[in-house]
């Protein structure tokens, strides 16, 4: 592939041995050589004891990261991942570097306007509506003691239970004043429908089944369970009046009518999100059918690994690590790295695609442009300016933000903040 490029970068003279010396002053702080203090043992006694070779190691580290400079400087590439490199020779006197430097492919852009996508109508059903206000309601709606009738559909069913597999008692398979709330499906299938209809005090033996994908010692066994139900408790939603619109906020609202107007409009902005987000992903994803460009599974890779750690940030919000996930789900890093894969091609292609966008329709974005951008950016975040920049990655980050921003407001014909 063109965008592949293989180079050599030799190491000598006084440049190598500035490498050897680092290594020697980084091997020698802790050594303890007979006849000498910790760390003070002359260089050629070094040597004359442990050999040049026992310094390649440190140096490699040192002259790799001047050679990767020289490559890229003297070949005026910009590498989109991590290079690959190989040490070709090595002796007192000099180092030969193989690199591997992946630069972006060659991109071709298609038809990218007036691709034909069209935009799904926003449109609110009294059914979405009356959902909505069920949402809301059972936020505010107060847990109370059932003193008469018997468990239904929605109830809390306060329970005794044991069960039994082949008249032995099953493990883990008992509890005492358990509240299980009825369609919850908390317990295998048939035993909160059995419960239904059951009052306070009543006891009742349940024959039921495990389930095909259970436990491997359990599935498909049939089970009993003796279940005696200790208490019931519903839930009693609000009265949609005066108060309880103030708690959602809606101080000025009086009447049901208003009420279910106010919902209607806040469903209706958040579709329009919906509908927009959607919209601008299909423009997308028909702008990127047109392009051309052959991705390098290096520079798949790198976006995998992007994707994994901002994973693994998600997944440690909620307590929790990727190498725990990775159990739970019993799938490997491998599993989840293959899983990731096609995104991760989409997302590199969109990037190329408003990069050549943005190239097309010559947006540059100047300093003061950028600066201003950066000063709300950080109000936003609450905090100064170059306190957010230096988080952010620098102007230069904003600056490519803010024209990426343009050129997909170019594809789409739609604000993006």
């Amino acid at each position: 592939m063109k965008n592949v490029h293989d180079i050599e970068i030799e190491i000598k003279g006084a440049d190598w041995q500035k490498a050897l010396d680092a290594a020697f002053t980084k091997k020698i702080k802790d050594l303890k050589v007979d006849g000498f203090r910790k760390g003070k043992c002359p260089k050629n006694i070094y040597l004359q004891k442990f050999g040049v070779e026992s310094l390649y190691m440190d140096a490699v580290d040192k002259a790799a990261e001047d050679a990767y400079t020289k490559a890229l400087k003297d070949n005026e590439l910009v590498p989109v991942c991590e290079p690959k490199m190989d040490v070709k020779e090595i002796d007192k006197d000099h180092i030969k570097f193989a690199f591997t430097i992946i630069t972006k492919p060659e991109v071709k852009l298609g038809k990218y306007k007036d691709l034909g996508v069209k935009k799904d109508e926003v449109k609110v059903s009294k059914k979405e509506i009356d959902e909505e206000i069920a949402k809301l309601a059972s936020r505010f709606a107060e847990i109370i003691v059932k003193e008469n009738g018997e468990v239904v559909e929605g109830n809390t069913a306060v329970v005794d239970f044991e069960g039994f597999v082949d008249g032995k008692a099953l493990e883990g398979g008992n509890g005492a004043n358990y509240p299980l709330e009825i369609g919850s499906h908390t317990f295998i299938p048939g035993f909160e429908e059995g419960i239904v209809g059951m009052k306070v005090g009543e006891t009742k033996e349940l024959n039921l089944k495990f389930p095909e994908n259970y436990t491997k010692d359990l599935a498909n066994k049939e089970v009993k369970f003796n279940v005696t139900v200790r208490e019931i408790k519903e839930r009693v939603l609000p009265e949609l009046n005066k108060d309880f619109y103030a708690d959602l906020g809606y101080n000025d609202i009086e009447t049901e009518e208003d009420f279910k107007k106010e919902v209607k409009k806040a469903i209706e902005e958040r579709k329009k999100e919906e509908v927009k987000n959607k919209y601008v992903d299909d423009v997308l994803e028909a702008a990127a059918n047109n392009l051309e460009v052959e991705v390098n599974e290096e520079i798949i890779d790198e976006e995998v690994h992007r994707m994994i750690n901002q994973f693994g940030e998600q997944l440690k919000m909620q307590g929790i690590s990727v190498d725990q996930y990775l159990q739970f789900t019993g799938s490997t890093r491998e599993d989840l790295h293959k899983q990731m894969e096609p995104e991760a091609l989409r997302r590199v292609k969109y990037r190329y695609l408003i990069e050549e966008v943005a190239n097309k329709e010559k947006i540059e974005i100047n300093d003061k442009d950028a600066e201003e951008e950066a000063t709300k950016m950080a109000e936003s975040y609450g905090v100064d300016k170059e306190e957010f920049l230096s988080h952010f990655g620098g102007l230069e980050v904003v600056k490519y933000d803010m024209r990426m921003r343009k050129a997909l407001e170019i594809l789409s014909g739609e604000e993006i903040k």
